[in-house]
């Protein structure tokens, strides 16, 4: 099993539902167990201005599946959610991005791991960083928490708190646990 930081977003057909909805089906896919969620963020969208702010969460999990293989199983998540790819940081149903997997350096074709933006996007970082206080980067083991200077904070705001003694955010009636 390896520990994988999972990036999630939406900004069309009610994000914050497609959001909590991608939560509950990631948990439900055969090698992957989510051990922690953030609290739900809006974000200004990166690139194109001309679309509604994101709903953006991150979650760590555990998996048994190979780095690509849990590409395909997000990518097939994404079109479960209608996903569809009209223009490069256009808007979308549901974005999922494999941000960190393990320590590990992937370089593939299809897939960057650490996620080449990862330190650029606040709405990445102040999640993991609530979930993950002490979260050494790859590959030079810098604490995240070096990063929160660095990024505009006034593009994020906290929606959905998720409490405390839930990380995850589902009751075992698979009811959202938030306050």
């Amino acid at each position: 099993m390896a520990e994988a930081v999972i990036g999630l977003g939406s900004n069309l057909d009610n994000p914050e539902q497609q959001v909590l909805q991608a939560l509950r089906e990631l948990d439900g896919i055969p090698g992957i167990r989510i051990l922690k969620t953030s609290s739900l963020y809006s974000s200004v969208p990166v690139g194109p201005q001309d679309q509604p702010d994101f709903v953006n969460a991150v979650a760590l999990i555990n998996t048994d599946l190979e780095p690509e293989r849990l590409l395909d199983a997000l990518q097939d998540l994404e079109n479960r959610h209608r996903r569809v790819r009209l223009r490069h940081w256009g808007p979308r149903t549901l974005d999922l991005d494999v941000l960190f997997f393990g320590k590990r350096i992937i370089d593939t074709p299809r897939l960057r791991v650490p996620h080449p933006e990862f330190r650029n996007r606040v709405f990445t970082v102040i999640p993991l960083l609530e979930i993950m206080p002490d979260f050494l980067m790859p590959p030079e083991n810098t604490p995240l928490r070096d990063l929160t200077g660095l990024l505009p904070e006034r593009d994020l705001r906290a929606l959905t708190i998720i409490r405390e003694s839930s990380r995850f955010p589902f009751s075992s009636a698979g009811k959202p646990d938030l306050h």
